[in-house]
């Protein structure tokens, strides 16, 4: 395996970093999750703007030019002679001095990891997933912008080890106000009646760049979509559950908190959806 260390392709047991680089002492610092099918990279320009966005939020200047992003994310793929591929950009704020002053360290650390693509179980797709609602709660926009993809995801680790402690798939957080806001890797959709909902980005959530495919798919089938605040009783009462990501796409739910939702297997809305974004993926791939 090639890794793309700083500014060089390295070989993976070459791929090292000082130990007092500060995303590891202090999580500092931000990263995305791609996915290549057959070589084409889903929603390219869209994942390196987001890390842009999360990179401005931070006050961290991208130590790579812009134009040069999709270059390196390409060849990283092609120097592993991988088709269809998991993508990983990380950029920490780099080695310094301990401290939490960000001007400690001159310069960030960017590491770009391509690897085999492993695709979720059929049955998952066939049957759906198991979800509860976590006791741990999504991190207060206040207190950390939901609009950073940061590598400080200890809050997600938590609902996740809630959720796999309760032999569930994945945890649905709630935020401060006890509204639904999204699972530890991805956004959540419910259908009620004639109606796509899915949680607001006012309610702290990520805005999946998969969720906005998902959005803008669903209008072009006329279906009313609906953003708003929403309280997890919606789940109990949704005709159809499903969640979205870059990795496994559009992912179907068969209960939530041992309440099976439409009779415990996808639904039509779910498995049209999930049929528009295979049908359509080539004008989402760059």
């Amino acid at each position: 395996m090639w890794v793309f260390l700083n500014d060089k392709f390295v070989a993976r047991d070459d791929a090292l970093i000082s130990v007092f680089d500060h995303g590891f002492l202090y999580g500092d610092g931000i990263y995305e999750t791609l996915r290549a099918y057959d070589g084409r990279v889903f929603m390219l320009a869209q994942h390196l703007a987001r890390l842009q966005r999360s990179a401005k939020l931070i006050g961290l200047e991208l130590p790579l030019p812009e134009k040069d992003w999709p270059h390196v994310v390409n060849d990283a793929i092609a120097r592993n002679n991988l088709r269809d591929a998991y993508l990983r950009i990380t950029v920490s704020r780099g080695t310094g001095e301990i401290g939490l002053d960000p001007s400690l360290c001159p310069k960030p650390t960017v590491v770009v990891i391509a690897k085999p693509f492993q695709a979720y179980p059929t049955h998952l797709f066939t049957k759906g997933v198991s979800l509860i609602t976590t006791t741990v709660r999504r991190n207060l926009a206040t207190a950390l912008s939901p609009q950073i993809k940061s590598l400080n995801f200890l809050n997600n680790i938590l609902a996740k080890q809630e959720a796999t402690k309760a032999d569930a798939f994945d945890g649905v957080m709630l935020n401060a106000e006890g509204h639904l806001t999204e699972c530890t890797t991805s956004n959540i959709f419910f259908v009620q009646g004639k109606r796509l909902c899915t949680p607001s980005v006012a309610c702290g959530i990520l805005d999946g760049i998969t969720r906005d495919v998902i959005l803008t798919l669903a209008r072009e089938q006329a279906l009313l979509t609906e953003e708003q605040h929403y309280l997890p009783e919606a789940l109990r009462q949704a005709d159809e559950v499903f969640l979205t990501n870059t990795t496994f796409e559009l992912m179907p739910v068969r209960e939530v908190n041992g309440h099976a939702i439409g009779g415990g297997q996808p639904g039509p809305v779910t498995k049209s959806l999930h049929e528009a974004f295979r049908t359509n993926l080539s004008r989402f791939l760059a």
